[in-house]
């Protein structure tokens, strides 16, 4: 089983992840986190080049920096694990993708779709948690922390990311969950195990 939270940077993906898995893990399922990009050797380097703000990337060179990491993260870590039998809690996937690269730098969705397809291996979300939040509260949260180079993108580009993010959520809503990430930890948390209760009869 393969779970995702998406959203903009400073949503609280990465809060309600981990206390997703303490739910689970507390019902008795083997439950491992991870992050995109992100979860292995190869992948965490091409993270560090992504987010690094003095890089420069043009679109293109960012979209298959991406993809290279998925499918490095699928193959060596998600599929593994998923088919046996573990249930896998990502902070992003492929949405991300469509968002940012796709609605964000606008490249061709067929392609962005497309590629993403092939970097995942076919592998795809059973449920998926949007956090949705407006850009004044990511802003204001990021004032305090250093922000990294996807974070320091103009408001017109996040506000693309943004509209992209609900698109897919009207596109696939019975697998992407909208919810309201303004709301407090708890109850975000409280909305997504009521989801995951009434879907995956966990």
């Amino acid at each position: 089983m393969l779970i995702t939270f998406e959203g903009i940077d400073l949503a609280g993906k990465t809060t309600q992840v981990q206390l997703l898995a303490k739910y689970l893990i507390n019902k008795g399922l083997n439950v491992v986190t991870l992050r995109e990009p992100g979860g292995t050797e190869i992948a965490e380097k091409i993270r560090e080049i992504l987010l690094k703000p003095s890089n420069e990337l043009n679109p293109f060179t960012e979209f298959f920096l991406f993809e290279a990491a998925r499918s490095d993260l699928v193959t060596k870590v998600i599929k593994p694990l998923v088919n046996k039998g573990i249930t896998v809690i990502c902070d992003r996937f492929w949405d991300s993708t469509i968002a940012y690269q796709g609605y964000g730098r606008g490249l061709p969705l067929d392609l962005v779709e497309k590629c993403n397809f092939y970097a995942s291996g076919g592998i795809e979300p059973q449920l998926t948690f949007l956090l949705d939040i407006p850009l004044e509260i990511m802003f204001e949260r990021a004032r305090k922390k250093t922000t990294d180079r996807m974070e320091n993108e103009t408001t017109d580009y996040l506000l693309r990311v943004v509209n992209g993010f609900r698109e897919l959520a009207n596109k696939f809503p019975n697998r992407i969950i909208v919810i309201n990430g303004t709301s407090s930890i708890e109850e975000i948390h409280k909305e997504v195990i009521e989801v995951v209760k009434d879907k995956l009869k966990v």
